[in-house]
């Protein structure tokens, strides 16, 4: 016969996923917190709850050896933890940028899949953590970092797979990508589209303002879930949350009739503009511009 041995109340918001290890449990939330209690007594362990997630973690699961734990967010990170300890091992961001809904171990340990919800899979060597590793919590460094190949991917990941051998010929690595400009793509790379090369400037922009949002320390709120920039144009959607009005637009006409923070079916899809963080990020920038 089934009954209740335990009731746990530590998180703040809805909890997304549960997962066990031979002597732990994992739990994980819209609080964007991972919590671990031991399975004896279901005490929370001391270096509980794990936080560096910005946005709701989505997924938990423990590799089979139980020594490490992964969490996905919406924020686009898959991170591995030190479960002895706490210690965040590796932050992975997903290449195409989108929200991970679901992570796990193979049974040998050596990859870990997350998929998200653009509906990609992405298989990461749970050794090297590889595709991508992040050491440094911003983007600036991490994107500094990256190999020729870690441009190669990038470039594939923006449907640009077609310029992977000019890059690669050119030895484009990510300083070198963050340091292109139109000049250089047509004289150096020799790339004669223009469409083309206005597309590869837009997605190179689009990491520029990423460096240049997390190295600003930009609150949280007026960070948009969808595209992590800095919101222009924020509007409330159904499920409670604000986003910037094209991302969401964007979202909503890909079929996509789930909220991007909890993926639960969203009630309507309706926009509604929030004038008041309009305001606020407004007086933000005013006071970081001067």
């Amino acid at each position: 016969m089934v009954k209740l041995i335990h009731t746990l109340a530590d998180h703040g918001d809805d909890v997304n996923c549960c997962a066990f290890s031979f002597s732990l449990l994992a739990t994980c939330s819209l609080d964007k917190t991972i919590r671990l209690y031991s399975l004896r007594d279901f005490t929370e362990l001391p270096h509980s709850p794990l936080k560096f997630h910005t946005y709701a973690v989505h997924c938990c699961c423990f590799s089979p050896s139980g020594h490490i734990l992964a969490s996905c967010s919406t924020d686009g990170t898959t991170v591995l933890w030190n479960t002895e300890n706490g210690q965040m091992l590796a932050v992975m961001e997903q290449p195409s940028g989108s929200p991970v809904r679901v992570c796990q171990f193979s049974p040998d340990s050596t990859c870990l899949a997350s998929g998200a919800a653009d509906g990609t899979v992405v298989l990461w060597n749970a050794q090297s953590y590889k595709l991508y590793r992040r050491t440094e919590h911003q983007l600036k460094q991490f994107t500094e970092d990256w190999s020729e190949e870690d441009v190669s991917t990038w470039l594939c990941a923006q449907d640009l797979k077609d310029l992977v051998g000019i890059f690669k010929m050119n030895n484009i690595d990510g300083k070198e990508l963050l340091n292109l400009t139109k000049e250089s793509l047509a004289d150096d790379l020799k790339i004669e589209s223009l469409g083309l090369r206005s597309k590869v400037l837009r997605k190179i922009e689009e990491l520029r303002t990423k460096v240049k949002s997390l190295s600003s320390g930009i609150p949280d709120e007026f960070i948009c879930p969808i595209t992590r920039e800095l919101m222009k144009d924020p509007v409330i959607a159904s499920d409670g949350y604000s986003y910037e009005k094209e991302a969401m637009e964007n979202w909503i006409s890909k079929k996509k009739r789930t909220s991007p923070m909890t993926n639960l079916v969203l009630p309507s899809a309706v926009l509604t503009p929030n004038r008041t963080l309009k305001m606020a990020i407004n007086r933000w920038l005013e006071t970081h511009q001067k």
